[in-house]
């Protein structure tokens, strides 16, 4: 092989070494830490193909960030090919509550979101677009604070899964933790955030608050 040939291979090897390490996660130990600490238990498909947000979610949206109206943004995710517009994309005043796995409503308007400063510009449908783009594997600068978030919510310490089992304790005791019927608008909220209440973790919560006495 001659050197000139040798030397044109050696440039395209080099060339798609640069534009794999252009495009590669590094995992250092922050972001070990937080693929730890992150565990929903409902992946992104599982969250609308159950019912939620009243079929409204992806609907076209007008974002303070943008200067056009956003929509079909859920159709770049591939694991979303397969579930009706009609569970997606209607718009907000004709959020259907019997969409929804609990058929209750819960969540509030767009601009109530942005106007608290909770929405960003590289994600402006909110947490579950971050949540689509991170079981992707993409990772970005927003990360940190969108993991916390659902830590503080639906994780093992979360307000809204804390508060879940206490109200079953009251309502019904150890055998109804599966019981719909209570807190049904709360079991909506945890699963907007990738959340489903297991028997493991509600034993957990049980034997942890004993412990605690």
């Amino acid at each position: 092989m001659s050197k000139r040939r040798k030397s044109r291979k050696k440039r395209k090897r080099y060339s798609k070494m640069r534009r794999g390490k252009k495009n590669k996660t590094k995992k250092n130990k922050s972001t070990k830490k937080m693929d730890k600490d992150f565990k929903p238990n409902l992946t992104p498909c599982q969250m609308f193909k159950m019912g939620s947000f009243g079929g409204t979610y992806w609907r076209p949206i007008k974002s303070k960030f943008h200067n056009t109206t956003l929509k079909n943004k859920h159709k770049k995710y591939s694991f979303l090919k397969d579930i009706p517009d009609k569970l997606m994309t209607k718009p907000f005043d004709e959020y259907d509550k019997n969409l929804n796995k609990y058929n209750k409503k819960v969540g509030t308007t767009l601009k109530f979101w942005e106007s608290k400063g909770w929405m960003k510009e590289s994600h402006p449908y909110g947490w579950v677009q971050w949540y689509c783009d991170y079981y992707s594997g993409k990772r970005s600068a927003d990360d940190e604070r969108q993991i916390k978030r659902w830590k503080q919510l639906a994780g093992p310490n979360g307000r809204f899964r804390k508060w879940l089992i206490t109200m079953i304790m009251k309502k019904g005791g150890k055998s109804k933790w599966d019981d719909h019927s209570i807190s049904p608008a709360i079991r909506q909220t945890l699963q907007h955030w990738g959340y489903k209440l297991t028997k493991k973790d509600f034993d957990k919560e049980l034997l942890d608050r004993k412990n605690k006495k």
